[in-house]
């Protein structure tokens, strides 16, 4: 009997993933939507009845993404919607904690990302000029998140987060979902995508 700890994670898709070496084969859409949807942003600290969850934000993510110039191609919204997946299995660490944790949290978050990708047919990791352009989509949908349900004041949240610069953007209006809605959410706007790459 090994004496090292247990670096796995039960799915209830029946999938085991091994945190420390994932496979792309035991990555399920399904696993990936019912985490994410039950993962609060902010820490929880967010208005509403329910947490603003990350299954929402990716699909706001994907959403500023897709409006954004040059119009991204079918592979890159699929990247931009999954781009927080990772988060299924370790939870979302708001941004000063990852700093302080350093290198390793990174190259932990990237061995996941790469077996989610490659489970779904895209390149291991986006490119730097789509990573760039997903970070854009993120830090206007933190702007968004932290003026209208995490408390910042759109003085405070400008110098933090990138105000949304594309038309209609005074008109996003975000309101948490019960966790069952998120999840259903995330899954049809992958299932779309989905879609159109067949």
């Amino acid at each position: 009997m090994s004496d090292a700890p247990r670096a796995w994670q039960r799915m209830l898709s029946g999938r085991r993933l091994d945190l420390l070496d994932p496979s792309p084969l035991d990555v399920e859409i399904e696993d990936i939507a019912h985490g994410l949807a039950r993962v609060a942003r902010w820490n929880g600290q967010t208005h509403g009845d329910w947490a603003y969850s990350v299954a929402e934000h990716s699909v706001l993510v994907e959403r500023i993404f897709s409006i954004l110039r040059p119009a991204p191609t079918l592979e890159q919204q699929l990247m931009a919607l999954l781009h927080d997946a990772p988060e299924y299995v370790i939870g979302d660490m708001i941004s000063p904690f990852k700093g302080a944790i350093g290198y390793d949290y990174k190259a932990f978050e990237a061995r996941l990302e790469a077996a989610v990708h490659i489970r779904f047919g895209l390149p291991t990791h986006p490119s730097e000029t789509v990573k760039t352009r997903i970070k854009r989509a993120d830090k206007a949908s933190a702007y968004y998140e932290a003026v209208q349900l995490a408390g910042f004041s759109e003085d405070e949240a400008r110098k933090l987060f990138t105000r949304p610069r594309f038309q209609g953007w005074e008109s996003v209006r975000l309101k948490p979902l019960p966790p069952s809605e998120a999840e259903a959410a995330f899954l049809a706007r992958f299932e779309a995508l989905m879609a159109r790459k067949v």
